[in-house]
Protein backbone atom coordinates (compact mmCIF):
# COMPACT_ATOMS: atom_id res chain seq x y z
CA UNK A 1 0.00 0.00 0.00
CA UNK A 2 0.93 3.39 -0.76
CA UNK A 3 0.11 5.05 2.71
CA UNK A 4 -0.77 3.04 6.49
CA UNK A 5 -4.77 2.80 6.77
CA UNK A 6 -6.28 1.85 9.55
CA UNK A 7 -7.81 -1.33 7.41
CA UNK A 8 -9.44 -3.02 11.03
CA UNK A 9 -12.05 -0.30 10.59
CA UNK A 10 -12.69 -0.76 6.41
CA UNK A 11 -14.95 -2.25 5.14
CA UNK A 12 -14.46 -5.27 3.00
CA UNK A 13 -14.73 -3.33 -0.35
CA UNK A 14 -12.88 0.26 1.18
CA UNK A 15 -10.02 -2.43 2.27
CA UNK A 16 -9.50 -4.02 -1.26
CA UNK A 17 -10.16 -0.73 -2.96
CA UNK A 18 -6.94 0.14 -0.61
CA UNK A 19 -4.62 -1.92 -1.23
CA UNK A 20 -4.31 -1.00 -5.09
CA UNK A 21 -4.52 2.74 -4.11
CA UNK A 22 -3.65 3.46 -1.13
CA UNK A 23 -6.54 4.65 0.30
CA UNK A 24 -10.42 3.92 0.05
CA UNK A 25 -12.05 5.50 -2.64
CA UNK A 26 -12.23 9.16 -3.14
CA UNK A 27 -13.77 11.44 -5.45
CA UNK A 28 -12.22 12.82 -9.43
CA UNK A 29 -14.12 15.37 -10.39
CA UNK A 30 -17.72 16.18 -10.65
CA UNK A 31 -18.37 16.44 -14.29
CA UNK A 32 -21.71 14.66 -14.39
CA UNK A 33 -24.69 15.19 -12.12
CA UNK A 34 -27.22 12.48 -12.05
CA UNK A 35 -30.70 13.26 -11.21
CA UNK A 36 -33.31 10.95 -10.20
CA UNK A 37 -36.51 12.75 -10.53
CA UNK A 38 -39.26 10.40 -9.14
CA UNK A 39 -40.34 6.42 -8.54
CA UNK A 40 -43.24 6.46 -10.09
CA UNK A 41 -42.70 4.49 -13.30
CA UNK A 42 -45.52 2.70 -15.81
CA UNK A 43 -43.77 -0.65 -15.37
CA UNK A 44 -42.97 -2.84 -12.24
CA UNK A 45 -39.42 -4.50 -13.45
CA UNK A 46 -38.40 -7.33 -10.76
CA UNK A 47 -34.54 -6.67 -11.61
CA UNK A 48 -35.29 -2.36 -10.53
CA UNK A 49 -32.75 -1.32 -7.95
CA UNK A 50 -34.82 1.35 -7.02
CA UNK A 51 -38.09 -0.84 -6.89
CA UNK A 52 -39.74 1.84 -9.11
CA UNK A 53 -43.88 1.02 -9.74
CA UNK A 54 -47.25 2.50 -10.58
CA UNK A 55 -47.80 2.84 -7.43
CA UNK A 56 -44.86 4.82 -6.05
CA UNK A 57 -46.03 8.41 -5.33
CA UNK A 58 -42.79 10.10 -4.91
CA UNK A 59 -41.63 13.20 -7.43
CA UNK A 60 -38.96 16.01 -7.25
CA UNK A 61 -40.45 19.75 -7.11
CA UNK A 62 -39.66 22.28 -9.22
CA UNK A 63 -37.55 23.88 -6.48
CA UNK A 64 -35.32 21.40 -5.98
CA UNK A 65 -34.72 21.14 -9.71
CA UNK A 66 -33.65 24.58 -9.33
CA UNK A 67 -31.45 23.65 -6.92
CA UNK A 68 -30.13 21.19 -9.36
CA UNK A 69 -29.67 23.55 -11.75
CA UNK A 70 -27.71 26.09 -9.77
CA UNK A 71 -25.57 23.09 -8.89
CA UNK A 72 -25.02 22.48 -12.51
CA UNK A 73 -24.38 26.11 -13.09
CA UNK A 74 -21.49 25.71 -10.23
CA UNK A 75 -19.40 22.95 -11.74
CA UNK A 76 -20.52 23.54 -15.34
CA UNK A 77 -21.44 20.39 -15.39
CA UNK A 78 -20.33 18.70 -18.71
CA UNK A 79 -23.24 16.37 -18.41
CA UNK A 80 -26.93 16.29 -16.81
CA UNK A 81 -28.18 12.52 -15.98
CA UNK A 82 -31.75 12.46 -15.70
CA UNK A 83 -33.15 9.38 -14.73
CA UNK A 84 -36.43 7.54 -12.14
CA UNK A 85 -39.01 5.67 -12.27
CA UNK A 86 -40.08 6.99 -15.24
CA UNK A 87 -38.75 10.25 -15.54
CA UNK A 88 -40.99 11.54 -17.88
CA UNK A 89 -43.42 11.10 -15.72
CA UNK A 90 -42.84 13.80 -13.29
CA UNK A 91 -44.85 17.09 -14.25
CA UNK A 92 -41.93 19.43 -14.40
CA UNK A 93 -40.11 17.33 -17.18
CA UNK A 94 -40.38 19.05 -19.61
CA UNK A 95 -39.90 22.40 -18.30
CA UNK A 96 -36.50 20.77 -16.41
CA UNK A 97 -35.38 19.71 -19.51
CA UNK A 98 -35.86 22.25 -21.47
CA UNK A 99 -33.81 24.73 -19.23
CA UNK A 100 -31.50 22.71 -19.26
CA UNK A 101 -31.08 22.68 -23.03
CA UNK A 102 -32.01 26.77 -23.18
CA UNK A 103 -28.54 26.82 -20.84
CA UNK A 104 -26.69 24.57 -23.09
CA UNK A 105 -25.97 21.55 -20.57
CA UNK A 106 -25.40 18.36 -22.54
CA UNK A 107 -29.09 16.65 -20.94
CA UNK A 108 -29.25 12.73 -20.97
CA UNK A 109 -32.26 10.58 -20.07
CA UNK A 110 -32.79 7.37 -19.26
CA UNK A 111 -36.15 5.92 -20.56
CA UNK A 112 -38.18 2.76 -20.34
CA UNK A 113 -39.13 3.23 -23.65
CA UNK A 114 -42.43 2.33 -22.87
CA UNK A 115 -43.86 5.68 -21.70
CA UNK A 116 -43.20 7.00 -24.66
CA UNK A 117 -46.89 5.18 -26.16
CA UNK A 118 -48.66 6.28 -23.31
CA UNK A 119 -51.12 8.26 -23.51
CA UNK A 120 -50.09 11.76 -22.50
CA UNK A 121 -46.55 11.37 -23.45
CA UNK A 122 -47.00 10.87 -27.14
CA UNK A 123 -45.00 14.33 -27.67
CA UNK A 124 -41.98 13.31 -26.07
CA UNK A 125 -39.97 12.20 -28.95
CA UNK A 126 -40.43 15.53 -30.93
CA UNK A 127 -39.49 17.39 -28.03
CA UNK A 128 -36.66 15.61 -26.89
CA UNK A 129 -35.30 15.13 -30.55
CA UNK A 130 -36.12 18.99 -31.18
CA UNK A 131 -33.75 19.61 -28.00
CA UNK A 132 -31.22 17.25 -28.76
CA UNK A 133 -31.77 15.28 -25.71
CA UNK A 134 -29.23 12.64 -24.93
CA UNK A 135 -31.53 8.74 -24.49
CA UNK A 136 -30.13 5.82 -22.75
CA UNK A 137 -32.89 3.00 -23.15
CA UNK A 138 -33.73 -0.09 -21.77
CA UNK A 139 -33.75 -3.21 -23.61
CA UNK A 140 -32.27 -5.69 -21.24
CA UNK A 141 -32.25 -8.42 -24.32
CA UNK A 142 -32.75 -8.78 -28.24
CA UNK A 143 -35.13 -11.63 -27.29
CA UNK A 144 -38.93 -11.21 -26.59
CA UNK A 145 -39.09 -13.56 -23.47
CA UNK A 146 -36.21 -12.78 -21.74
CA UNK A 147 -37.39 -8.33 -21.63
CA UNK A 148 -41.11 -9.91 -20.96
CA UNK A 149 -40.23 -11.67 -17.82
CA UNK A 150 -37.97 -9.05 -16.69
CA UNK A 151 -40.57 -6.27 -16.89
CA UNK A 152 -43.51 -7.17 -17.67
CA UNK A 153 -45.87 -8.70 -20.74
CA UNK A 154 -45.90 -7.23 -23.58
CA UNK A 155 -43.12 -4.66 -23.06
CA UNK A 156 -40.49 -5.80 -25.48
CA UNK A 157 -43.03 -5.79 -28.22
CA UNK A 158 -43.99 -1.99 -26.96
CA UNK A 159 -40.44 -1.25 -26.94
CA UNK A 160 -39.77 -2.19 -30.21
CA UNK A 161 -42.10 -0.07 -31.40
CA UNK A 162 -40.96 2.52 -29.36
CA UNK A 163 -37.32 2.04 -30.92
CA UNK A 164 -38.50 2.29 -34.43
CA UNK A 165 -40.81 5.38 -33.15
CA UNK A 166 -37.16 7.15 -32.22
CA UNK A 167 -35.43 6.45 -35.29
CA UNK A 168 -38.15 7.64 -37.14
CA UNK A 169 -37.02 10.96 -35.63
CA UNK A 170 -33.20 10.49 -36.42
CA UNK A 171 -32.54 8.85 -32.90
CA UNK A 172 -29.83 6.21 -33.12
CA UNK A 173 -28.98 7.19 -37.19
CA UNK A 174 -27.67 11.38 -36.39
CA UNK A 175 -24.81 11.76 -34.36
CA UNK A 176 -26.36 14.30 -32.19
CA UNK A 177 -29.44 12.33 -31.39
CA UNK A 178 -27.88 9.41 -29.84
CA UNK A 179 -29.43 6.42 -28.62
CA UNK A 180 -27.82 3.75 -26.60
CA UNK A 181 -29.24 0.41 -25.02
CA UNK A 182 -28.81 -1.46 -22.17
CA UNK A 183 -28.54 -5.05 -21.22
CA UNK A 184 -28.62 -6.58 -17.90
CA UNK A 185 -28.45 -9.91 -17.16
CA UNK A 186 -31.89 -11.93 -16.54
CA UNK A 187 -30.02 -13.99 -13.08
CA UNK A 188 -26.89 -13.93 -10.80
CA UNK A 189 -24.25 -14.10 -13.55
CA UNK A 190 -21.86 -11.53 -14.87
CA UNK A 191 -22.80 -9.89 -18.29
CA UNK A 192 -21.18 -11.19 -21.47
CA UNK A 193 -18.48 -9.39 -23.21
CA UNK A 194 -20.19 -5.80 -24.16
CA UNK A 195 -18.36 -5.88 -27.57
CA UNK A 196 -19.75 -8.66 -29.09
CA UNK A 197 -22.78 -8.68 -26.88
CA UNK A 198 -23.65 -5.34 -29.25
CA UNK A 199 -22.86 -7.18 -32.50
CA UNK A 200 -25.23 -9.69 -31.82
CA UNK A 201 -27.96 -6.75 -30.63
CA UNK A 202 -27.53 -5.08 -34.10
CA UNK A 203 -27.73 -8.04 -35.93
CA UNK A 204 -30.69 -9.13 -34.29
CA UNK A 205 -32.61 -6.37 -34.07
CA UNK A 206 -31.36 -5.30 -37.36
CA UNK A 207 -32.50 -8.09 -39.02
CA UNK A 208 -35.80 -8.25 -37.28
CA UNK A 209 -36.98 -5.21 -36.94
CA UNK A 210 -34.93 -2.78 -38.89
CA UNK A 211 -33.59 -1.24 -35.71
CA UNK A 212 -30.57 1.25 -35.22
CA UNK A 213 -28.68 2.36 -32.04
CA UNK A 214 -25.90 4.61 -30.88
CA UNK A 215 -23.89 1.70 -28.82
CA UNK A 216 -25.29 -0.72 -25.92
CA UNK A 217 -24.27 -0.56 -22.15
CA UNK A 218 -23.70 -4.11 -20.39
CA UNK A 219 -24.72 -3.68 -16.67
CA UNK A 220 -24.39 -5.86 -13.92
CA UNK A 221 -27.57 -6.46 -11.91
CA UNK A 222 -26.80 -4.85 -8.31
CA UNK A 223 -27.78 -7.35 -4.89
CA UNK A 224 -29.87 -4.36 -4.06
CA UNK A 225 -33.82 -3.51 -4.54
CA UNK A 226 -36.05 -5.80 -6.12
CA UNK A 227 -33.13 -8.01 -7.64
CA UNK A 228 -31.78 -8.79 -3.78
CA UNK A 229 -35.40 -10.03 -2.78
CA UNK A 230 -35.38 -12.57 -5.60
CA UNK A 231 -31.42 -13.30 -4.81
CA UNK A 232 -32.53 -14.01 -0.84
CA UNK A 233 -35.92 -16.01 -2.37
CA UNK A 234 -33.57 -18.69 -4.32
CA UNK A 235 -30.76 -18.86 -1.79
CA UNK A 236 -28.65 -17.69 -4.06
CA UNK A 237 -27.42 -14.15 -2.41
CA UNK A 238 -24.25 -15.47 -1.03
CA UNK A 239 -23.58 -16.86 -3.83
CA UNK A 240 -23.73 -13.98 -6.09
CA UNK A 241 -21.36 -11.86 -3.71
CA UNK A 242 -19.13 -14.42 -3.35
CA UNK A 243 -18.81 -14.31 -7.62
CA UNK A 244 -18.85 -10.44 -7.50
CA UNK A 245 -15.90 -10.64 -4.48
CA UNK A 246 -13.75 -13.07 -6.37
CA UNK A 247 -14.22 -11.44 -9.78
CA UNK A 248 -12.76 -8.20 -8.58
CA UNK A 249 -10.94 -5.88 -11.11
CA UNK A 250 -8.71 -2.94 -9.88
CA UNK A 251 -8.27 -1.77 -13.60
CA UNK A 252 -12.35 -0.73 -12.97
CA UNK A 253 -11.18 1.53 -10.33
CA UNK A 254 -10.06 4.68 -12.59
CA UNK A 255 -13.94 4.67 -14.57
CA UNK A 256 -15.97 3.84 -11.48
CA UNK A 257 -18.69 6.69 -11.95
CA UNK A 258 -19.07 7.71 -8.16
CA UNK A 259 -15.59 9.23 -8.37
CA UNK A 260 -16.88 11.51 -11.47
CA UNK A 261 -20.53 12.41 -10.54
CA UNK A 262 -23.07 13.10 -7.62
CA UNK A 263 -26.50 11.55 -7.68
CA UNK A 264 -29.98 13.76 -6.43
CA UNK A 265 -32.50 12.05 -5.15
CA UNK A 266 -36.22 13.80 -5.67
CA UNK A 267 -35.88 15.13 -2.13
CA UNK A 268 -32.56 16.78 -2.70
CA UNK A 269 -30.48 14.48 -0.55
CA UNK A 270 -26.67 13.84 -2.36
CA UNK A 271 -25.46 10.46 -2.92
CA UNK A 272 -22.46 9.46 -4.37
CA UNK A 273 -23.82 6.87 -7.16
CA UNK A 274 -27.75 5.76 -7.92
CA UNK A 275 -27.04 2.71 -6.27
CA UNK A 276 -26.21 4.08 -3.16
CA UNK A 277 -29.11 6.29 -3.25
CA UNK A 278 -31.73 2.86 -3.75
CA UNK A 279 -30.35 1.74 -0.44
CA UNK A 280 -30.40 5.58 1.12
CA UNK A 281 -26.52 5.92 2.09
CA UNK A 282 -25.98 9.45 1.79
CA UNK A 283 -22.64 10.95 1.54
CA UNK A 284 -20.44 10.50 4.36
CA UNK A 285 -17.05 11.70 5.72
CA UNK A 286 -18.25 15.41 6.12
CA UNK A 287 -19.38 15.77 2.98
CA UNK A 288 -22.67 17.99 2.63
CA UNK A 289 -25.66 15.71 2.22
CA UNK A 290 -28.63 18.02 0.87
CA UNK A 291 -28.80 20.09 -2.54
CA UNK A 292 -29.30 23.05 -0.46
CA UNK A 293 -25.50 22.66 0.72
CA UNK A 294 -23.86 21.75 -2.31
CA UNK A 295 -19.93 23.03 -2.46
CA UNK A 296 -18.05 21.76 -4.95
CA UNK A 297 -15.11 22.23 -2.78
CA UNK A 298 -15.68 20.05 -0.17
CA UNK A 299 -17.39 17.39 -2.87
CA UNK A 300 -15.13 16.61 -5.36
CA UNK A 301 -12.51 14.97 -3.56
CA UNK A 302 -14.51 13.48 -1.13
CA UNK A 303 -14.62 9.80 0.35
CA UNK A 304 -16.85 7.90 -1.10
CA UNK A 305 -19.56 5.92 1.00
CA UNK A 306 -19.19 2.30 0.25
CA UNK A 307 -20.92 -0.73 0.75
CA UNK A 308 -20.75 -4.70 0.07
CA UNK A 309 -22.56 -4.21 -3.05
CA UNK A 310 -19.81 -1.84 -4.53
CA UNK A 311 -18.10 -5.04 -5.92
CA UNK A 312 -21.01 -4.86 -8.35
CA UNK A 313 -19.18 -2.39 -10.58
CA UNK A 314 -15.87 -3.41 -9.79
CA UNK A 315 -16.60 -7.13 -11.05
CA UNK A 316 -15.16 -9.00 -14.61
CA UNK A 317 -15.01 -5.77 -16.93
CA UNK A 318 -16.41 -3.63 -14.58
CA UNK A 319 -19.97 -2.35 -14.71
CA UNK A 320 -21.52 1.55 -14.26
CA UNK A 321 -24.28 3.72 -15.71
CA UNK A 322 -22.73 3.75 -18.91
CA UNK A 323 -21.42 0.02 -18.79
CA UNK A 324 -18.29 -1.79 -18.96
CA UNK A 325 -15.17 0.29 -17.61
CA UNK A 326 -12.88 -2.07 -19.10
CA UNK A 327 -12.87 -4.13 -21.99
CA UNK A 328 -12.71 -7.44 -21.66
Amino acid sequence: MKQDIETDRLNVFDQQVANHEGRPLHGVDLSIIQVNIGLTCNLKCVHCHVSSGPTRKEQMSWETMELVLNAARKVRARLVDITGGAPEMNPHFRQFVGTLRDERFETQVRTNLTILLEPGYEDLIPFMAERKVRLVASLPCYLEQNVDSQRGEGVYEGSIRAIQLLNSHGYGLVEDLPLDLVYNPLGPVLPPNQERLEEDYRRELGRRFGIHFTRLHALANMPIGRFRVILRHERKDGEYQSLLERTFNPRTLEGLMCRHQISVDWTGVLYDCDFNLATRLPLNHGAPTHIRDFDPDKLVQRRIATAPYCFGCTAGCGSSCAGALVKG
